[in-house]
This record gives C-alpha cells, structure tokens and sequence, in this order.
C-alpha cells in the first residue's frame, strides 16, 4: 500500500541546492511567465551553479518485464537521483503530485521535486519512494513521504 505523509525534517544537500536554484530564478523573474521560460533560466541557473543534470530526460516505462515503446520525459533529472518536475500554474493539484509519482515508479529514482513558479512565492514539493526489501509485491511496498509549502 503506498503511504504519503508530510515530512518537513527531511532534507538532503542536492534537493537543498536544486530549490535554492530555482529559488533564485523565481526572485529574478516572479511569477507570470510560461513554463519554458522557467525551464530555460533554470538550466542556466544549473550551469552557474556547476549543479549536474540532464534535461529532458526520457524514463522508460516497463510492462511485465519488457520495456513500452511509450515512456516518461521528466523536466530535469539532477545529481543523477533527483527528479525535478516544473509548472507554472496558480495552484497545483493532485494531477500534478500523481505525475512526479508515477516518474519515481518508472525511473526507480528516490527522490523528485515539484517546482511551481507560477505562484507569487516560488511552490515546491519534495518526494521520496521507499522501497522496502522484504516486501512481496512491488505494488505494496512503497512508501512515499512528501513535504514543501
């Protein structure tokens, strides 16, 4: 059974410096702009920081052990174990969590961040997949533990 439960005292040095990276963009420009524009002030915000990442990273997604011709693209994958997901929206939804979770699934990566520049102060949610080692079936043991503002 998947568990989400908010946890604000978990934080890590890479997930820490990719939302002072995009805190940083979001005091340049503010809210307002189109998402592209957040994509591409980021990587340059990326490169300033000498953070490593990949944009656009496409994530394959498995069925019964054999790959889909059909896969996920993530906006930036960073450090090589962060997935970072950027909107630009009044407010986000479920639809928008759901999507971060279903890249955590089929990258089997730990760790996402949400990042939602459309809002007056910059939105951001932190995501981490557990996967627990005795469990039996890949359904029933992860545990997801989210926590922004």
């Amino acid at each position: 059974m998947t568990q989400i439960t908010a946890d604000k005292d978990i934080r890590d040095p890479e997930t820490y410096a990719i939302i002072g990276a995009a805190i940083q963009v979001h005091n340049e420009l503010g809210a307002g702009f189109l998402e592209a524009v957040y994509h591409e002030a980021l990587e340059r915000e990326f490169q300033f920081l000498n953070l490593p990442y990949e944009r656009e990273r496409k994530l394959p997604i498995y069925y019964r052990g054999e790959p889909l011709n059909t896969y996920y693209q993530v906006d930036f994958l960073c450090y090589g174990t962060v997935l970072v997901e950027l909107k630009a929206l009044q407010t986000l939804s479920g639809t928008e969590e759901a999507q971060v979770i279903n890249y955590l699934k089929a990258a089997k990566i730990h760790k996402a961040l949400l990042i939602n520049f459309g809002t007056p102060r910059l939105q951001y949610k932190r995501f981490v997949h557990h996967l627990r080692e005795s469990a039996s079936s890949a359904d029933n043991s992860r545990e997801m533990v989210r926590d922004g503002q």
